[in-house]
């Protein structure tokens, strides 16, 4: 019973240290028993021993006073099923100990219950079980049947539960007025569409209320532009009033010449490949956007410049096997994933070959 105790225990403290670090719990585990002086580098190496895990990193160490030892966050790329998942770790060659595998398993009583929820809901809203109670005692029946004990807590939630408000907050948009040099305070017009187009997406609220926040966001000439669309159009969509912005104070350049201007592009002299990647993307959204390349060979022409335009790392890119995967080229965020991965694995290899070079100084006593 003590041993359930303390793993649940545990399972809270990975859960409460993955939301501190902005982890997903469900691609996380955590190690206990870990002596101080293990390299981060082992303990990644025993962990990829476990395939169902995939790719792991360690995000962070903690020591635990009680156990004289380390606890280690690790963040997987693949996601965690603790079923499929040994209890310990046996670090490679047997040295250290053993590890204890530890995950964020469901357990009753927690937030992901049922029961957990709504005593949080109760909570939260000031309320307690007699409420629900009160409730349920106003049935006329008095019969205890499951239709009243429904309507009971039905009745509870449609009480606390908020309806939704499309004047609640938000996080505003940036300033843009199109005045070049940008001014102190404001984004630039990329930076902008960028962020305007997102809330249009991810926004659940009206058309009005979006172009409302939109409208908002604009002062001086760009104001002035939004302000002729509405009058020529009074019923345009918030993306007609994005696209405006751009057609006056973006590029003037066509698809066409964006596309030449994306398969010019070069990585520049100690310019890492996942920062060329990122240029490369921003270039092709606008090539895409302004119709010079359907949205469906972006995966590709994205590969196809990489492999032509990255001078620098040729042998980061016969590592990722990129030409053999042309005619299934993997998206942007997965390549841009693999990238950062390489330059990481890279990065620690340098500093790891530093160290072994660094000359040993005897110290002799005169």
């Amino acid at each position: 019973m003590e041993d359930a105790e303390g793993s649940n225990l545990l399972s809270v403290d990975l859960r409460n240290w993955c939301r501190g670090e902005g982890i997903d719990p469900a691609h996380a585990v955590m190690l206990t028993g870990i002596r101080e002086d293990t390299e981060i580098a082992h303990i990644e190496e025993a962990l990829h021993g476990i395939k169902v895990l995939g790719r792991v990193r360690v995000r962070g160490k903690m020591y635990s006073p009680t156990q004289r030892s380390l606890k280690v966050l690790c963040e997987c790329r693949s996601e965690v099923d603790p079923a499929a998942l040994p209890p310990e770790v046996l670090p490679n060659g047997g040295e250290g100990g053993v590890w204890k595998l530890v995950t964020t398993n469901r357990v009753s009583g927690s937030p992901e219950s049922f029961a957990g929820k709504f005593e949080k809901l109760l909570k939260d809203e000031g309320m307690t079980m007699d409420d629900v109670q009160a409730l349920y005692m106003r049935d006329k029946s008095g019969q205890s049947n499951p239709e009243s004990i429904i309507r009971a807590v039905g009745e509870l939630i449609g009480k606390t539960v908020r309806p939704s408000n499309e004047n609640n907050a938000y996080r505003r948009l940036r300033f843009f007025s199109g005045v070049s040099p940008t001014p102190a305070g404001e984004e630039g017009l990329d930076v902008w569409a960028d962020q305007a187009r997102l809330m249009v997406d991810e926004c659940d609220c009206s058309d009005k209320e979006k172009r409302r926040r939109l409208i908002e966001s604009l002062k001086g000439p760009a104001l002035e532009v939004i302000q002729a669309v509405r009058v020529a159009n009074p019923d345009a969509r918030p993306a007609e009033y994005i696209e405006a912005v751009e057609n006056i104070f973006g590029t003037t350049e066509s698809g066409e010449d964006l596309y030449i201007a994306f398969r010019m592009l070069r990585q520049q002299r100690g310019e890492l490949l996942s920062t060329f990647l990122r240029r490369l993307e921003k270039l092709l959204a606008k090539v895409v956007r302004k119709g010079g390349l359907s949205a469906d060979l972006a995966d590709k022409a994205r590969v196809e410049q990489l492999l032509r335009g990255a001078t620098e790392s040729e042998i980061m890119l016969l590592h990722l096997r990129l030409r053999e995967r042309k005619q299934n080229p993997p998206s942007f965020l997965k390549l841009l994933t693999e990238i950062r991965e390489e330059e990481e694995w890279e990065e620690r290899r340098q500093q790891s070959s530093w160290s072994t070079k660094q000359p040993r100084v005897r110290s002799a006593r005169v």
